[in-house]
């Protein structure tokens, strides 16, 4: 069994808002929106709120930037890491419990109890 299997899963970022004021914050909250199942509201220099998925983000280039997929009508946009101000982690995070180790936690206890169990994924809703 994997030594990770007993370890507690990570908190959900959903809820949490990060002002990004060091290039540092800044990388690492992109970071952490890309990697997020949910959505984000991204406030920006010039006053906009853009809520949508975090798809992609390149920050190892000239001019960084992430790109969003809008959750009013999926348009697909681009927005540089220097002109975000704020990010909130406002969507559900549907990745939250969902990791394998407590899917097998799930399915050996289950198994043990004499349950019917199936190999088939579970619902995200």
């Amino acid at each position: 069994m994997d030594s990770k299997a007993n370890e507690p899963e990570p908190a959900s970022l959903q809820g949490s808002v990060s002002t990004l004021t060091t290039h540092e914050t800044r990388h690492a909250v992109i970071d952490q929106a890309f990697d997020y199942r949910g959505d984000v509201m991204i406030e920006t220099d010039d006053g906009r709120c853009i809520t949508g998925y975090v798809f992609d983000r390149c920050g190892d280039v000239a001019e960084p930037y992430v790109r969003v997929i809008q959750t009013d009508d999926g348009e697909r946009i681009t927005v540089q890491y220097d002109s975000i101000v704020r990010l909130s982690f406002t969507g559900r995070d549907t990745a939250v419990g969902k990791s394998w180790e407590t899917w097998v936690k799930k399915y050996q206890e289950k198994k043990a109890c004499g349950e019917w169990v199936s190999l088939e994924a579970e619902s995200l809703d």
